[in-house]
């Protein structure tokens, strides 16, 4: 009774009130914590450490190898967009056993959805063909934070087609990352290869943000199609729908090998491949499962968590990927890009404040 009278006085008297200590919050974090882990079982956790190592693993991965393939003398842009999808029996293979798992049946296909998945196909493909353009003329670690910006034109999109909501941080982090994308550009004569012009570097720079707005708008439209055609979000749907759009891109970026004749060039550029027709093989199979996984990841991160987590996994990403391409394949790191980098994390963080602002303000 003590404590709430001393409490009453002090809101009285007009005194604050005692700052909670460090040692404290962090208490307070592990109490919620603990609580949240005993609301589910350890099989969830597992899935959901799983899938998050697969995020933080296999999509840096196949950026790296992407770069690996334009390196060691691979210039195909429409082999690499091809493999950003060849894997989607990958998918499948894993969404068929979920119909006997959680006991439900495949989702019909009305003409309606059919039409979204062959619009949202095309789009990917013309997606993953802009991203090749951009790793074919920029170093991994540049183009990865270039493609940071997906998040800007998701949370335009959403807010136009999906109605979702806006707030300051959101807003803040749409001008951080804006920020960070133009000290990349200004920075252009730091990180460019020898091999690589003016006017490809330009190209690559451009398409890396066409791609990442078409990315954006992807992201909208299948937010809407959940929304508007399917009425929910359970996992084997999000599976479904993911299989669905990787397999008409597939088929868009086969029609575009075919026309552009470039099945009938992977045999001389495996010759030519540094390392050899095994190692040309092995990069672009290995492209090919880690997309695959990453997406997998992705999905079910979003399915057992949240958004939130989910975009700081993404945010985390993003940093591995270029200190990834540093090291392994000795991109130029300048002072510049070091700053990008920390701005576009700083953008990162005030997206997820905001989000999470958002989510308990309309709970």
């Amino acid at each position: 009774m003590q404590p709430l009278l001393e409490a009453g006085e002090r809101m009285e008297e007009g005194l604050p009130e005692p700052s909670v200590s460090l040692c404290d919050r962090i208490s307070s974090l592990k109490s919620r914590a603990w609580e949240a882990y005993k609301t589910k079982p350890i099989s969830h956790w597992i899935l959901l450490v799983l899938s998050s190592a697969a995020m933080l693993i296999a999509f840096p991965a196949s950026s790296i190898l992407s770069r690996v393939y334009y390196a060691n003398g691979g210039t195909s842009k429409w082999i690499i967009s091809w493999v950003a999808v060849a894997g989607w029996p990958l998918t499948a293979l894993i969404l068929l056993p979920t119909y006997f798992f959680f006991k439900t049946f495949p989702t019909p296909l009305d003409l309606k959805l059919t039409v979204a998945y062959i619009v949202l196909g095309f789009l990917s493909a013309a997606d993953n063909l802009m991203y090749a353009y951009a790793y074919a003329y920029l170093p991994a670690s540049t183009a990865s934070l270039l493609a940071a910006s997906s998040l800007v034109f998701s949370t335009l999109f959403g807010y136009v087609l999906a109605k979702n909501k806006l707030n300051a941080a959101m807003i803040n982090a749409i001008v951080i990352i804006i920020a960070a994308m133009t000290i990349i550009a200004l920075d252009s004569d730091s990180d460019r290869y020898d091999n690589i012009t003016d006017k490809q570097y330009i190209m690559g720079y451009v398409w890396d943000i066409l791609g990442s707005a078409l990315h954006g708008l992807i992201f909208a439209l299948s937010e809407l199609v959940f929304v508007k055609l399917l009425g929910r979000r359970s996992f084997h749907v999000v599976l479904e729908q993911q299989v669905m759009v990787s397999l008409f891109a597939f088929v868009f970026t086969t029609i575009g090998i075919i026309v552009n004749n470039d099945f009938r060039g992977m045999k001389s550029e495996a010759k030519t491949f540094q390392g050899g027709t095994t190692a040309y093989c092995l990069v672009l199979i290995w492209s090919a499962i880690t997309f695959q996984l990453g997406v997998l990841g992705a999905t079910a991160v979003l399915y057992l968590a949240s958004t939130v987590l989910a975009g700081v996994l993404n945010a985390i990403r993003v940093p591995l990927t270029s200190i990834a391409a540093v090291i392994l394949l000795h991109d130029p790191m300048s002072g510049f890009k070091i700053l990008s980098l920390i701005i576009t994390f700083w953008g990162f963080g005030s997206y997820i404040y905001g989000n999470s602002s958002g989510t308990k303000g309309s709970s």
